[in-house]
């Protein structure tokens, strides 16, 4: 089995080998009615010869019903050799092949009449490079139904049969109630307005979506003085005047919140004027001396999100079908130069229908107010009826965005998980191994809290129509999930991984929140279309919860030898089940990593590219498949060394993770 799994090795570093000297590749470009193409062009600028003539019949640009989002991108493609012709169609996630040449789809020309593909010749290096990751997933299965395998008689290892081995706390965020509450619409009223429809971020959703990114977006939090992200959102556009004094701008940059000459960091609208007019212009021009340009772009952009909400700009409530279909429906805010097509009373309903709103509004008169709303509603729902998002869809969303209290149960996780690990280390210290109601509980919480993580990923992928796992948010979330998941897996044998699943989680989540706001859910890159990044993204994330425990085990063996009790039992015992943990934990890394190579062998013509993020994925393989060397490397026998080895480790996930993510640049970079 080793020699095996060695041997995948050496087989894919061939199959590498031979793409690197053999393989052809580099960009076609075709335009509609122009002469067959008989050569393609490298990244050096060399032109290779084909052993044929393409032409491109036809160029297509798809997009998402009722949206501008791109679907897809399909180029139908003419192949002509000698008397022998053919068509053959190109897309995203969709290759074409012609006698070993593989055609990718790359981009295309802005008016739609030309297209450029990404060609590749390499007959022999893929095919020997797959055969390296079938033999890798063979030998991985026979090693864990291996009787004889280390992993199995890790599992039968005395120290896990010896003895040896809560508190929970609710965080609770009270909202922020202010007796200088500004003036506002009624809830119930709020509530209808974010029950229509809006054309926001490229996507058919509710305007309660809009309110609740809005208002994070300014003031960080889904709630302003005890008002709804709705009341937040039409308190802006009907009652402006009180609303441009209120400090709900937050300003995170100390030299931005100087130049607008405010103490605290909340700033109203009013602080963005001053005698010489607006007081970013000067700082965002070239020359300017300020060393904070990101913080001066981040509240520019806050004063631009304000200035199109209270404008009406950011309100694309009125869709128009020019002719039926569904490609047709284009959504126009009340400021929007309407078509001319439009006849004179769909031109005044979608021109002055907000107006009268606002007459109502003014008046107090808000039943009117609902029937209004109600009008522009099935306006839209006769309109655009064959785009809209389906029933289930839009509710899932509301619900999703009711759901705002994924910081408080981060911090509650990481709470219950740092006490609860104090707990499991002082009963280990005491050789208790009687299971308490503590656990119990522990246990308990553990499944409520994955049912509200597993609630929020489900209503995120009915909402979005895809797999969640397209953003850092997402993977993050996954990965919480991940962590309890496993936990409760492995309860039975060892009790202390319910207090690591609890600080995981809660960190995950933290994680996730590192944005002013979640990222809100788009449509689908046309390239991450595929279900091959859907298990490529769950399967690392599971190894890097598997890494994680790994750790917590690592930092529990130190806490031991340092308490000045008798606990080399205890530490012995956390080591074999870090090393139970690692085997499953690197293998998932390695067909993860595979597996995603597979995907971008299908999707952009190359299964590696030396990525940062490709990159230090492979240096965190090699650094942890080193603990399975106990032969070569004896020092890993010794429990304490091991566990420190796990502890420092961790870095290559983290680097992996957050450096590929927030600070190098590559394509990994949107996860």
């Amino acid at each position: 089995m080793a020699f095996l799994l060695h041997m995948s090795f050496v087989v894919i570093l061939i199959g590498a080998f031979i793409t690197h000297v053999w393989g052809e590749q580099g960009t076609l470009h075709l335009r509609h009615g122009n002469v067959p193409s008989k050569s393609f062009y490298t990244a050096d600028g060399d032109e290779c010869e084909l052993p044929f003539e393409i032409s491109l019949k036809n160029f297509e640009l798809a997009y998402y019903p009722g949206t501008v989002a791109p679907m897809d991108f399909i180029s139908t493609i003419a192949i002509r050799e000698g008397d022998t012709s053919c068509d053959g169609v190109v897309s995203m996630n969709n290759i074409y092949t012609y006698h070993n040449y593989r055609f990718y789809q790359s981009t295309y020309d802005s008016d739609g009449l030309g297209s450029t593909l990404a060609v590749y010749h390499d007959p022999y290096g893929i095919a020997v490079t797959y055969i390296g990751y079938g033999l890798m997933l063979l030998s991985m299965l026979i090693f864990f139904f291996d009787r004889n395998s280390t992993f199995r008689k890790l599992l039968h290892h005395p120290a896990l049969h010896k003895a040896g081995v809560c508190v929970a706390l609710a965080a609770v965020s009270l909202p922020a109630f202010s007796a200088d509450v500004p003036k506002a619409l009624p809830e119930a009223t709020a509530a209808r307005f974010g029950d229509m429809y809006v054309y926001y971020n490229g996507r058919i959703c509710p305007m309660q979506t809009l309110a609740r990114d809005f208002t994070v977006k300014l003031y960080g939090k889904a709630s302003y003085k005890g008002l709804t992200p709705e009341q937040v959102l039409t308190g802006w556009f009907f009652y402006y005047d009180d609303w441009k004094y209120e400090p709900i701008v937050r300003i995170k940059s100390r030299e931005v919140r100087g130049l607008l000459g405010i103490e605290g960091d909340c700033a109203c609208l009013t602080d963005f004027f001053g005698n010489t007019g607006y007081k970013l212009k000067s700082a965002r021009q070239s020359g300017s001396d300020v060393s904070d340009l990101r913080g001066v772009s981040e509240a520019d952009e806050k004063f631009s999100l304000i200035s199109a909400v209270c404008t009406g700009n950011a309100f694309k409530i009125y869709p128009y079908n020019e002719g039926g279909a569904a490609s047709k429906v284009t959504w126009f805010s009340v400021t929007d130069r309407l078509p001319e097509a439009l006849s004179h009373e769909q031109w005044s309903f979608m021109r002055f229908s907000m107006n009268y709103v606002a007459e109502q509004v003014a008046r107090k008169d808000f039943a009117e107010v609902d029937t209004l709303i109600s009008k522009i509603k099935k306006y839209q729902e006769k309109e655009a009826a064959e785009v809209l998002p389906a029933n289930v869809r839009f509710k899932a969303e509301k619900l999703y965005n009711s759901l705002e209290y994924t910081r408080q149960l981060a911090m509650a996780c990481l709470a219950i998980g740092i006490l609860s690990f104090f707990f499991f280390c002082w009963r280990m210290m005491r050789l208790d191994g009687h299971r308490s109601r503590i656990n119990l509980i522990l246990v308990l919480l553990t499944v409520l809290v994955l049912i509200y993580v597993v609630l929020l990923l489900t209503l995120r992928g009915i909402v979005g129509g895809h797999f969640p796992a397209s953003n850092g948010f997402e993977t993050m979330q996954l990965m919480a999930a991940s962590v309890l998941v496993l936990s409760l897996l492995a309860y039975r044998k060892f009790e202390a991984v319910i207090s690591f699943g609890f600080m995981l989680c809660g960190l995950a989540m933290l994680v996730a929140m590192f944005g002013e706001a979640n990222p809100s859910v788009t449509q689908l890159m046309p390239v991450l279309s595929s279900p091959l990044m859907s298990i490529h993204v769950a399967l690392i994330m599971i190894a890097y919860s598997l890494f994680g425990f790994a750790m917590f085990n690592g930092i529990a063996a130190v806490v031991l030898r340092y308490s000045r009790c008798e606990c080399a039992l205890q530490i012995e015992r956390l080591q074999v089940i870090s090393r139970l943990l690692l085997y499953p934990a690197v293998f998932l890394l390695a067909i993860g990593i595979f597996i995603g190579a597979v995907w971008a062998n299908v999707s952009w013509g190359r299964y590696w590219g030396w990525d940062p993020k490709e990159t230090w994925a492979l240096i965190t393989l090699l650094v942890y498949a080193a603990s399975f060397h106990f032969d070569s490397l004896p020092a890993l026998r010794r429990p304490m060394f091991f566990h420190w080895f796990t502890i420092i480790a961790f870095f290559c996930v983290l680097i992996t993770y957050f450096g590929a993510n927030f600070i190098m640049v590559g394509l990994h970079s949107y996860a």
